[in-house]
């Protein structure tokens, strides 16, 4: 067992997707995501746009600050 625990930082999302019905048998994913601490909140359509909300809010000063009181 380490006695040394090494400090690490987590952020927590909440994730909600569900089917949008287009018409004509077409269906697309739609969803929303929250940054639980900030509140924060976007919606997407596609995985980029998702990942990018993840960069966005994983590389702000904020979070960086966040880090370095943890550590």
């Amino acid at each position: 067992m380490d006695r040394h625990p090494i400090p690490h930082q987590s952020e927590l999302f909440t994730v909600r997707m569900w089917p949008e019905d287009l018409g004509e048998g077409r269906v697309e994913w739609r969803g929303k995501v929250q940054h639980a601490i900030s509140g924060e909140t976007r919606y997407f359509r596609d995985w980029p746009a998702l990942l990018a909300f993840f960069d966005e809010v994983l590389s702000t000063e904020e979070a960086v600050a966040r880090l370095k009181r943890e550590t």
